[in-house]
Parts: C-alpha cells; structure tokens; sequence
C-alpha cells in the first residue's frame, strides 16, 4: 500500500510569538519534523498544506507575512509538493486528491495544526475519499476552546477529536511508531 505524508498547516503563527499560538506546537514540530525525515529517508511522497487566510477580518496566516510560512521544523525541500489552501478542508479548493491519485497513494500519515480544525476536517475527507488514514498524535497541536461560558483546556480538546477520529476515520499512533513501521 503506497503512503503518502500529509503536513497540515505547521506554520509560524502556530509557534512562540505567532498570532495564534497553540499549546505544544514546539513539541508537535519536532514529531512531525521527524515524521518528515524518515519519509525522505524512505523517499517516499510529501506533501506540504499551507493555510493562507482570505476571509475577512483574518487575523492569522495572513498573505506576506512570517507568520503563513511554513515552520522551520518541517520546511519543505526543493521538489516537495506544497499546496496552498484557503479552508479547513486541505481537499476544499486544491488539487490534492488528483495529486494523491495520481500518485496511486493509499494511505495517508497525518500530522499538523489545528488538530480540532483542518487536521480534523482533512482526515474526515480523507477517509470518506477512501484513504486510510494514520494520524500521529503527537506531531498535532490545538489550543483552549470556550463553549457556553466554559473553557475547555487544550490537553481535553486534543484527547476529545483524537479520540473522535479514532477507529473509524483514522489510526491514531505515535511519530516514532509510525516512523519504526515505514
């Protein structure tokens, strides 16, 4: 079965210091950069997703500033894909699933930012597309969601869509067990 790698929006704004930082995103760098050398390693496909906002009243990945760069931890390489996307949904918009076909990817290792936002919408299509779908827990970071007068602290809402996804939608694993089975 062909895999493919999928990095969903680890950019700047995500970090220490960017307009929308998460809880652990250094740490959730450092798994998905990982992630990224053992599928180069293995030379097998990468494929980069880069939020650029166009909404209005976006205050993040904003066109031309550091902050909608790709982060540092997983910079794309000359010759790797990179899409840019203006939805939650890395397939809404983008070539991504001729790009997968046309690769004749089955599988799809998952990792990236926000995990309750586009790294959960991307997997859901990705499954319904008919991918299977392996999600590294720990190269995904989120943030503190409020709903009804309650803050509901990070650490919750990333246990809470990764345990949503599980099962039916995705594979929920760890980089290194990912890394040991490519």
């Amino acid at each position: 079965m062909k895999q493919a790698l999928l990095i969903i929006d680890i950019q700047n704004d995500y970090f220490p210091g960017g307009a929308m930082e998460l809880a652990g995103s250094p740490a959730a760098g450092v798994q998905a950069g990982t992630l990224l050398q053992a599928f180069r390693a293995k030379q097998l496909p990468v494929v980069h997703i880069q939020h650029v906002s166009v909404r209005p009243g976006a205050t993040f990945f904003l066109p031309d500033t550091r902050g909608v760069e790709i982060h540092e931890s997983v910079a794309p390489r000359a010759g790797e894909t990179v899409m840019r996307k203006n939805f939650p949904n890395s397939f809404r918009g983008t070539p991504l699933l001729e790009h997968l076909r046309q690769l004749d990817v089955q599988q799809l290792v998952i990792a990236g930012m926000m995990t309750q936002m586009c790294v959960d919408s991307t997997t859901r299509a990705a499954a319904d597309l008919g991918f299977q779908c392996i999600l590294a827990h720990d190269a995904c970071a989120t943030k503190a969601l409020s709903f009804g007068g309650a803050t509901v602290p990070a650490e919750y809402v990333q246990a809470a869509f990764l345990a949503a996804l599980n099962g039916l939608f995705a594979r929920i694993q760890p980089a290194a067990q990912i890394c040991a089975a490519l």
